[in-house]
């Protein structure tokens, strides 16, 4: 199982940065439909509030991508480029850890993992946000999938 988990990793590894290839507009039109999906519940609840004419910018180095997310009157947006408010970066993997609750949010900022930069009130903010979304607002499928290959990372 170890193996398998390992060659995972190291395909994705491969895989991932092709992304950078998709042309923008199909990761817009990809990440936000799946943002507003998977979030609607808590951005009808106000809990994205705080990016409303706000931009956070999300980089992710080792993939060469970064995209910018802000709350308008039709939900999360995601554009190309805009002056971020804040900008939390850090490699794949640390998302992964994040998004998967395998590693703690703190230890992943103080170890500076990932990395706010801008209006730290704002990203820290959100990072208290992220932390409290509860993994039900998840299709079953989506949060199987994103625990188990946080487990695989964690473990690997």
């Amino acid at each position: 199982m170890l193996n398998r988990k390992k060659w995972l990793l190291k395909g994705a590894d491969r895989v991932l940065p092709l992304v950078r290839r998709v042309p923008f507009a199909v990761q817009r039109l990809a990440l936000q439909q799946a943002l507003n999906r998977c979030l609607a519940g808590p951005v009808r609840d106000g809990e994205f509030e705080v990016l409303r004419g706000r931009w956070l910018c999300l980089r992710i180095p080792d993939l060469g991508l970064s995209w910018y997310l802000t709350l308008s009157g039709k939900g999360l947006r995601i554009a190309e480029h805009a002056v971020a408010h804040v900008t939390i970066s850090g490699n794949w993997r640390e998302f992964l850890l994040l998004a998967s609750r395998q590693e703690d949010p703190d230890t992943l900022f103080f170890r500076r993992r990932l990395v706010i930069e801008g209006d730290t009130e704002l990203g820290l903010a959100l990072k208290n946000l992220i932390d409290s979304l509860d993994p039900d607002v998840l299709p079953v499928w989506v949060w199987r999938n994103l625990e188990r290959a946080g487990k695989g990372l964690a473990a690997g």
